[in-house]
Parts: structure tokens; sequence; C-alpha cells
């Protein structure tokens, strides 16, 4: 069993990025800005926002940080994000989700110009990545392509599962995974809460990816010996193992599953560094204007 390393990917990609970044500088370009807006005062998400301006510093770029508090109404969130769409300063915009109940999240996504959308989720990105044309990928399925790709794991002609049909990382990744790249060229079987006989459909897979949002759901007997495993999830549970009370797990039993894998992600340090690393690629194809003169 080999573990994929989220964080050994995630810095040679930022080192990567940083390169970059010091060649525009020095070739008298501006540096990539993103702007990140944050509606309220949920914790997760204060420490994910947290973590995108962190890594935003450390491969060279701008950020542009923007909280408004949970009472704010949805125009003025609207008319900031039109604000920014013409800001020819910032080169991309994400709003972190979730949202509260009273903006509508689909009008937020809607509105962002989709050039400036490296979050990859607006209708034009979605349906250009469907249709294999440049896009901006979403960045957890990008980031799940990336850790592929760098372990060299095979998937062309593989059975692959994906357990989770949201449209941030279940849909596309089943777009990604049987599009005509390398990696790709997969056999992708989407499975949900209507999905019957799910363990035996899980048990089927030569690459096996969780998104479904319940801690520890996959066991061992949901998966074939030399399977790779995908963990997308990302739970805080309570734990009596640490000082802190809480432990994350993803939505695999890990301990149960590694050993009848061939590759695994842990949680941490899998799947969720890989998803700030992706953003920031975005971003800079952004500022290089290389998906949308």
């Amino acid at each position: 069993m080999i573990l994929l390393d989220g964080k050994k990917i995630s810095e040679e990609v930022k080192q990567e990025i940083a390169q970059e970044v010091n060649q525009m500088v020095a070739s008298g370009q501006k540096r990539p800005n993103l702007a990140v807006i944050m509606v309220g005062d949920e914790g997760a998400s204060a420490t994910y926002v947290a973590s995108k301006i962190k890594t935003c510093r450390e491969v060279g770029f701008d950020s542009t940080d923007i909280h408004y508090p949970a009472s704010v109404t949805e125009e003025e969130v609207l008319q900031k994000i039109r604000k920014i769409n013409t800001d020819p300063t910032i080169d991309g915009l994400i709003v972190q989700l979730p949202l509260p109940k009273h903006i509508s999240e689909s009008k937020v996504i809607e509105t962002i110009d989709y050039r400036k959308d490296v979050d990859g989720f607006h209708p034009i990105n979605t349906g250009r990545m469907a249709m294999g044309l440049p896009s901006y990928l979403p960045a957890t399925p990008a980031g799940i392509i990336e850790m592929l790709r760098r372990y060299n794991i095979e998937t062309d002609g593989k059975n692959c599962v994906v357990l989770g049909r949201s449209n941030i990382v279940g849909t596309p990744i089943s777009l990604l995974m049987s599009r005509k790249a390398n990696p790709g060229n997969a056999t992708v079987t989407i499975c949900h809460s209507r999905t019957q006989n799910l363990k035996a459909v899980c048990a089927q897979a030569d690459i096996l990816i969780v998104a479904i949002g319940q801690p520890e759901f996959v066991t061992a007997d949901m998966v074939k010996p030399g399977a790779v495993v995908i963990d997308v999830g990302i739970h805080r549970m309570p734990s009596t193992e640490t000082k802190s009370g809480f432990k994350l797990k993803g939505d695999v039993k890990f301990d149960e599953v590694a050993p009848k894998s061939s590759y695994i992600t842990p949680v941490p340090g899998g799947v969720g560094l890989m998803t700030i690393i992706c953003l920031l690629q975005n971003t800079l194809l952004a500022a290089q204007k290389k998906i949308y003169p």
C-alpha cells in the first residue's frame, strides 16, 4: 500500500507556481491576484479561507480578502462581485461556500465573470469542461487528477466508481475520468443514495473515488483488493486520542481499507491540500490569460 501524499505533491506544485510568478514579475507583469469573499463566521470556512490566503503569499500572489457578516444582503454581495468582475487588478474570484440561506448560491456563482471563476463552478466553465474545451477545472476534481498523474497511476480502461454525485466533486470527476486524456479513459460508474447493491458495485472498482459526505462510510468489504482509493471526505470527529478532543476522519474507514489498497489518500494530508493548490493553478492561468485571452 502506497500513501498518495497530498502534502508532498502540493509542495512540488507550489514551487512550480512560485517560479512562474517570479518569471512574470521579472518580465514586468503584475503578480496574480486572488479575491476571496466570505460571508459569516463559520469555523471551517474561516480556516479554509485563511489557508488559501496563506498559500497565496507563499507562491507570491497578491490576495484580496473580503469578509461580510452573515446578515449582509444578497444584493450587496452581488454588487461586490460585479465590481470585482470589472476590476483589472483582480484575476480570480471565489466566494466561499456554504452561504447563509438567504443568499442564493446559484445566483452568486452565475454572477461571477466566468473568466475569473477560478473555482470552476460557473455554468460556462462546467459546460466547457463537459465538452472537453479549455476551462477552469473545479479545484478538488483537478487535485485528484493531478495526484493520479504525478503518481503515474494507470487509468486507461480501468473501472472507476465515483461515490457521490455533487456538482462540486462527484459529477465533474466522473467527467474528467471518462474523458479522452491521461489521466482519463476510464469506464465510470456514479453511485449515490438510490444505487442498488452499492457494496457490490464499489467492490468492482479498480479506482474508487469517495465523496459521499459520511464519515467512514466505506469499509473493507466495499473495496476490491489492490484498488486505488481516493477519499475526498473530511469530518471533525470527537476523539479521546488527541489533546484537542477531535480527530479528522474521511469518508473511508482508513485502518480497514488501507491494507487492501494499492494506493490510498490519507485524511488529513490527501486531497484537501491539492484543492487549494489547484485553485491557485487556475488563478495563475487567469493571470496569464491562458484559458480566456
